[in-house]
């Protein structure tokens, strides 16, 4: 099930917006085809992304992948908790396992990114 209140990116990263910061993660889709998650590296507090660019590498016992920033802006925290416990973000993509928050240069930005309706539309066409 994918959260309604939520926007998604075709890299499958989620973004929840409240005021000019963002939370990012990453998706159920995405979590369930790296398998198990054994390290995440996040970027620092205070360093600038750019949407579409990458924010940092998440390793699972199949794959190493880039996350790919769904917003541009100043990184506000990090889950810290990650570094010891990266498997929650298998256990709770949407929740506990999210991966950074962002102070937004463009809330407008997340216009641009896919709802719930239309990322369960590219996650069929994905399959297919």
């Amino acid at each position: 099930m994918v959260p309604t209140d939520l926007r998604y990116t075709r890299t499958h990263e989620w973004v929840r917006l409240g005021g000019d910061a963002a939370t990012v993660g990453i998706t159920g889709h995405a979590q369930d085809t790296l398998g198990d998650i054994t390290f995440v590296e996040l970027p620092k507090v205070g360093a600038p992304l750019t949407k579409g660019r990458e924010a940092g590498v998440i390793e699972s016992v199949k794959a190493a992948s880039d996350l790919i920033s769904p917003i541009s802006g100043v990184v506000a925290s990090v889950n810290a908790a990650l570094e010891s416990a990266p498997e929650a973000i298998n256990k709770d993509p949407y929740g506990a396992g999210w991966l950074y928050t962002v102070k937004a240069a463009d809330a407008s930005e997340a216009d641009g990114l896919m709802d719930a309706a239309a990322y369960e539309k590219f996650l069929e066409s994905e399959s297919e």
